[in-house]
């Protein structure tokens, strides 16, 4: 680093300066003020030093990139049609936060939905923004294939897991088992003929994830990776969690991707968030991506 180089070359000049002093009286004065100046860029070296190191720390604590999982769950193709909802939701935000996203991996239902997909955020505060958004979220509606006008219940679980640049996890290659076949996704000819998607399973977890988004297995198998790191990452820290859970201030729920915490209301217009028992009208805007005021109430709620 530049800066410790330069704070290490002041730091032997003030010790020759000192060192000269001592040895010629005649020069203590001129000596003194050498040293007032060194002291001051010493100062100024470290506060920049210490700015960036404590950068790094909230970086590492919190990422600029995440994985995020939408799966359907309970009401079936309405289920799937909600889960694909949800995301569109996500992406249409990132956008407007000047994030970039991508689809690793995608389930479609026959109705068009997502039964599950995969996708890569990336962007300033990315994490910080959506770590609270991990577990069920309930949308109640009178489906568009409803003939009778009743309200279904439906069900997505959405996963936030973090992708940090240093991690703790080791895991032997002896406990992976890795599959190669032809994508299915987009990408043309050359996709379909070349076997790119790959598929990892952690046996000792039982832990299973795909990437099919990259137009070369090499990548696909760095992303899946990846993304088995951050799983377990999140399982040993969801474990912690709730290990500790009573002694955590400001905690907004467990963090469990099992647990209810939102729910849709489209026949009044409400959008409620069971953990901190607040709501919001205008739902329309919500699905368009218009989710800062869910989030910032949030954030302002674990700070307290």
């Amino acid at each position: 680093m530049h800066l410790a180089e330069e704070l290490e070359r002041l730091m032997h000049e003030e010790e020759k300066t000192r060192d000269l002093m001592e040895g010629d009286e005649s020069i203590l004065e001129l000596g003194k003020e050498e040293l007032v100046s060194i002291k001051s860029q010493e100062k100024v070296l470290e506060a920049q030093i210490s700015d960036i190191l404590n950068k790094e720390k909230e970086v590492e604590e919190f990422p600029n990139e995440i994985i995020m999982e939408i799966r359907a769950g309970a009401g079936g193709d309405e289920a799937s049609i909600f889960a694909s909802d949800l995301a569109e939701m996500y992406q249409k935000y990132a956008g407007k936060k000047g994030w970039g996203w991508s689809v690793i991996d995608e389930s479609k239902s026959s109705a068009g939905g997502y039964k599950e997909v995969v996708m890569e955020i990336k962007g300033a505060g990315v994490y910080k923004m959506l770590r609270y958004e991990t577990g069920v979220h309930r949308v109640q509606r009178i489906p568009v294939t409803e003939k009778t006008g009743r309200i279904h219940t439906s069900t997505a679980s959405v996963a936030i897991l973090p992708i940090r640049k240093k991690t703790k996890i080791e895991i032997n290659p002896a406990d992976l088992e890795i599959e190669t076949s032809r994508s299915g996704g987009a990408g043309g000819q050359n996709v379909n003929k070349v076997e790119t998607a790959v598929r990892i399973i952690h046996k000792p977890s039982g832990i299973d994830v795909r990437s099919t988004a990259e137009r070369s297995q090499l990548k696909n198998r760095e992303r899946a990776m990846s993304i088995l790191i951050s799983k377990l990452e999140a399982r040993k820290e969801e474990k912690e969690a709730k290990q500790y859970s009573q002694e955590r201030k400001g905690q907004i729920g467990t963090g469990d991707r099992s647990e209810k915490i939102r729910t849709y209301n489209e026949t009044q217009d409400r959008v409620t968030d069971h953990r901190i028992k607040e709501s919001w009208h205008n739902i329309k805007s919500i699905f368009e991506g218009e989710v800062d005021n869910i989030i910032e109430t949030l954030l302002q709620y674990a700070a307290k």
